[in-house]
């Protein structure tokens, strides 16, 4: 089970602030860079972003962390749409992992 901490919470929306940003700005560059259908590129680059500002909001509660790490992966996935996706992706989810574990870290919260 994970123990939720303030800082970790903290930072964790900080990673997924940002991170919902970048992703909802990855609907223009998808249309007008790669000429992926509008509707396919606002459904994945506003649909993300979307969910990131969802998961920032249940971040209380510990299953919301394995929703911000499935968004990790999704982010990655988009990838395949926006080939800079796969480096920024990338990017995050390595923000992601720090944030949890440098909170955690500092904190000084263990396992059980």
């Amino acid at each position: 089970m994970i123990t939720v901490t303030p800082g970790m919470r903290r930072l964790c929306a900080s990673v997924l602030g940002m991170e919902a940003i970048v992703i909802g700005l990855f609907t223009p560059v998808a249309i007008n860079t790669q000429d992926i259908e509008p509707a396919v590129a606002v459904t994945v680059g506003i649909g993300l972003a979307v969910l990131c500002v969802l998961v920032t909001g249940m971040l209380k509660r510990p299953f919301a962390y394995v929703l911000g790490s499935l968004v990790q992966v999704l982010a990655i996935a988009a990838g395949f749409l926006v080939p800079t996706m796969f480096f920024l992706g990338a990017i995050f989810t390595a923000l992601w992992i720090t944030a949890i574990f440098v909170a955690r870290r500092v904190e000084g919260v263990t396992s059980r």
